[in-house]
């Protein structure tokens, strides 16, 4: 996909990783269409992107309700006259042990996570398929590929989002339509910060910046084949990403146990 030209829509842009994707995005030519709950955070990431694109927009919404997420991708569309790409972007953590999580921890991250970026995309796929292009991207985590220490429901999510994508960007081949994964590992965000009746994360550094992971984005969405490590190279020397979940899949009883070694004496 070129994107001189082309209109984008990113999720989750007032923050991290997305507020530094749309700036870039706009940057190499393409009309940026953003969307995220807080309007005065947007704002100021909108005002980046007029920069270099001013027919760039901004959509406040609570992504949670999930009816307004496949409102807003419809707007979106409307107000560009159409979309080349939806970057699903937006996520929150949820950092509880397991025997503490309760069913509403579950439900709400799993409609932000989950059941609201593919519902966007869903709304979107019978116009991209009348047009005969479109690409979604779904930034997922390395917790869509490793199970993490108290974050049950958060891998869940991003799991379900690597599985669905896997299977749509089959199903779709010949349509015009397109599925790429992105799978984040550590990056300077806000979902690190512990969270009121939450648990801290046990990793501490060092991280990537949002702004360099957002450049891996871009990379995908230019780039050929499916799905891409953002970065590839785990910062302090813990190694390449795509080699830790390859070597998780040849021993998962070995990496299980690994996990269990390294995480805190509770009690």
């Amino acid at each position: 996909m070129k994107l001189a030209g082309s209109t984008v829509l990113v999720t989750g842009a007032s923050s991290g990783i997305g507020a530094e994707l749309a700036p870039q995005l706009a940057e190499r030519g393409a009309t940026v269409g953003i969307v995220a709950r807080r309007a005065d955070r947007l704002d100021e990431v909108l005002t980046r992107c007029r920069q270099h694109m001013p027919d760039s927009r901004a959509w406040p919404a609570d992504l949670g309700d999930l009816d307004r997420a496949e409102q807003v991708a419809l707007e979106a569309w409307d107000a560009f006259g159409h979309l080349d790409c939806l970057v699903n972007n937006a996520a929150i953590g949820k950092r509880k042990h397991t025997l503490t999580l309760t069913p509403d921890d579950l439900h709400t991250t799993m409609t932000v996570n989950f059941f609201s970026p593919i519902r966007m995309a869903m709304a979107l796929f019978p116009r991209m398929q009348e047009r005969g292009s479109g690409l979604v991207v779904n930034v997922s985590s390395m917790g869509g590929r490793l199970g993490i220490v108290h974050e049950a429901a958060y891998c869940a999510a991003k799991f379900a989002m690597c599985g669905w994508s896997e299977s749509a960007r089959v199903d779709l081949d010949g349509s015009g339509i397109d599925v790429k994964l992105v799978l984040p590992g550590p990056i300077a965000t806000e979902i690190w910060e512990q969270q009121p009746g939450e648990l801290p994360g046990l990793y501490d550094g060092p991280f990537v910046t949002a702004a360099d992971c957002a450049a891996d984005i871009v990379r995908a969405i230019e780039g050929d084949g499916f799905e891409y490590y953002a970065p590839a190279e785990v910062p302090g020397g813990f190694g390449d990403q795509k080699e830790i979940v390859v070597g998780k899949t040849r021993d998962v009883d070995a990496f299980v146990e690994l996990l269990v070694a390294m995480k805190p004496a509770e009690g």
